[in-house]
């Protein structure tokens, strides 16, 4: 079904993206970098124009050090230097290596080895691990490059003096080279929730197919201002970037999550792309100021209200929401959340004040995204229509017609790279499979039921999918994050009993409920738990709870890895099973 919204230029590469920017963009600010020094702040304002000088100075450099064809590593925060670094080998078709910052020092220096990178751009945050890589000589990295200027390193300032030079010498092979739009350009670890990462092999043609395709049928406008909160190294954060640089957009780059209320203010955020972890504490820290006032009740009064013009066609959310609006810079129109599920409660709430909350579905393996609501469908739980140039089938369906999502179309990745076995297993005839189950409705709307090797199957046959369940637990407001999973049952050894692990929030803890701890705190959350049993079937009671203060085991992108956090609990409870 085809959905287009918008007539956007369809390109074959991210060369021919950048370049119309600039040519239809070019005074536009593509970034605000912020620059602290003692007590003073001071902007600068990067334009689109700017933006290609420095990737073709830096890009220049790299070729004449001898990196054409090579692959480029790139590790640290999302800064200016990231970005114009990973688009310096894009428009070279240097492979880009984009690596997690968090990832622990053998993690690092594997995924170096296993990417083959002949060179690292790193933030200067991560010298000693650096350091110590360099010590060990274990890679093939030839150059350790830091994005900022210290002592006995490389600095992407002296690429850009380098590449002034050439450039003024007239060596413009790295500006005339010509894109291969179908081989491998950006080599991506996965941050999946099993041992071992998988590399992700894209090509130019899969990243710009997904441009349009999200062109066709998001709203991003050139006045826009956008505040890069997910990582680079992250698909959807560096295809996000992309977008926004593809529409003649602002970026702004955030102090941290303590600082995304005192940021969306500071820069008069309009856009915000988010995991569901960061869109939940915009709306937590909201509920809790208007507990504060006493003013929750009347909110919801008025949403009611709201909601009731809104049936007559009229459209007063941003008039009577404002001060609620006001409080996140004043200028916020648009969420868009994806990486994990969200909650549809929260995704609703921001709609009825008149925020456009919109929720896509995608993976690393589809450059990523392959549905989406827009700006025209919402549909509160689902994950929208199926991408314009994407088909969707579910597959291996049950009785509720739940299946397996499969997905053919340009955007899906070319393997995973020296890993034959594991490609065959998920691209078959042209098909990817995800490993996710879901469902369309009539009006051919998809729906995520959860991930496949998730799935809790009872003895009887009974089906649940732990992330149902998970959104409801996690309204409590006692809960800070939640994992169901299937506890093996003492009784019944070939039988399990769904469990759920629960960490409570220490400050509604000592806030609303007086301190309490122990066996008077289990049992408060316990209540709750027992509240909830009564709105699911009974084989979805939940039968067993877990109380902790400690974080679950997570990936960087806020994923549970469910199963190490399953033998940490298995190992602590081994006298309860």
């Amino acid at each position: 079904m085809e959905n287009k919204i918008f007539n956007p230029k369809e390109y074959n590469n991210i060369k021919e993206i950048i370049y119309n920017s600039v040519n239809v963009y070019g005074d536009n600010i593509a970034f605000v970098v912020k620059h602290k020094n003692d007590d003073k702040i001071e902007y600068e304002n990067i334009t689109y124009k700017k933006m290609l000088e420095d990737i073709n100075k830096i890009g220049t450099a790299l070729y004449y050090m001898g990196y054409r064809g090579k692959k480029v590593a790139i590790i640290g925060k999302n800064r200016y230097e990231w970005i114009v670094c990973h688009l310096a080998n894009l428009l070279g078709g240097i492979v880009s290596v984009p690596l997690d910052k968090d990832l622990e020092l053998e993690e690092f220096e594997s995924s170096l080895i296993r990417s083959e990178a002949n060179c690292v751009i790193f933030d200067e945050k991560l010298i000693d691990k650096v350091e110590e890589i360099k010590k060990s000589n274990k890679t093939l990295v030839k150059d350790f490059i830091c994005m900022s200027k210290i002592r006995d390193y490389l600095s992407v300032e002296d690429l850009k003096e380098r590449g002034k030079k050439l450039l003024s010498d007239r060596k413009r092979d790295y500006l005339n080279v010509e894109i291969k739009n179908d081989i491998m350009n950006v080599l991506l670890f996965t941050s999946g929730t099993t041992d071992k990462s998988k590399a992700v092999m894209l090509s130019q043609k899969n990243i710009a197919s997904n441009i349009y395709a999200l062109q066709c049928v998001e709203d991003i406008r050139p006045t826009d201002t956008n505040i890069a909160f997910l990582p680079f190294h992250h698909i959807f954060g560096s295809t996000c970037i992309l977008m926004m640089l593809s529409c003649g957009v602002k970026t702004v780059f955030p102090d941290g999550l303590r600082y995304i209320k005192q940021n969306l203010n500071e820069y008069k955020v309009t856009v915000f792309v988010g995991v569901p972890v960061l869109v939940e504490a915009i709306y937590k820290n909201i509920m809790k100021e208007l507990d504060k006032q006493g003013k929750k009740k009347l909110v919801n009064t008025m949403v009611k209200i709201s909601n009731a013009l809104m049936k007559c066609h009229i459209d007063l959310r941003r008039k009577i929401f404002k001060q609620i609006i006001d409080a996140l810079g004043g200028k916020l129109r648009q969420i868009i959340s994806g990486g994990a599920p969200a909650d549809s409660k929260i995704s609703k709430w921001f709609n009825d004040i008149g925020i456009k909350t919109i929720q896509g579905y995608g993976l690393s393996e589809t450059s990523p995204v392959i549905a989406a609501e827009n700006c025209k469908v919402i549909k509160s739980g689902s994950v929208g229509y199926p991408m314009i140039n994407d088909e969707i089938e579910i597959v291996e369906k049950d009785e509720n017609g739940i299946g397996q999502i499969r997905v053919k179309g340009p955007n899906i990745m070319l393997g995973y790279y020296n890993m034959p076995e594991m490609t065959s297993e998920v691209l078959k005839d042209g098909w990817f499979y995800t490993g996710d189950l879901g469902y369309f409705d009539k009006k051919g709307i998809l729906y995520i039921t959860g991930r496949s090797k998730n799935l809790i199957v009872l003895k009887n046959g009974k089906k649940i999918f732990p992330e149902e369940i998970e959104t409801v637990v996690n309204r409590i407001d006692l809960v800070e994050e939640c994992m169901v999973f299937g506890m093996p049952n003492e009784r019944k050894t070939d039988d399990v009993r769904l469990a759920v692990k629960i960490v409570y929030n220490k400050e509604v803890v000592l806030e609303k409920y007086n301190g309490i701890s122990g066996d008077d705190l289990y049992k408060v959350v316990w209540d709750k738990i027992k509240e909830i049993n009564t709105t699911f079937p009974k084989y979805k009671h939940i039968q067993k709870l877990i109380l902790s203060d400690e974080e679950l085991i997570k990936t960087t992108t806020k994923k549970v890895k469910r199963q190490e956090e399953m033998k940490k609990i298995l190992n602590k409870n081994k006298d309860i099973i």
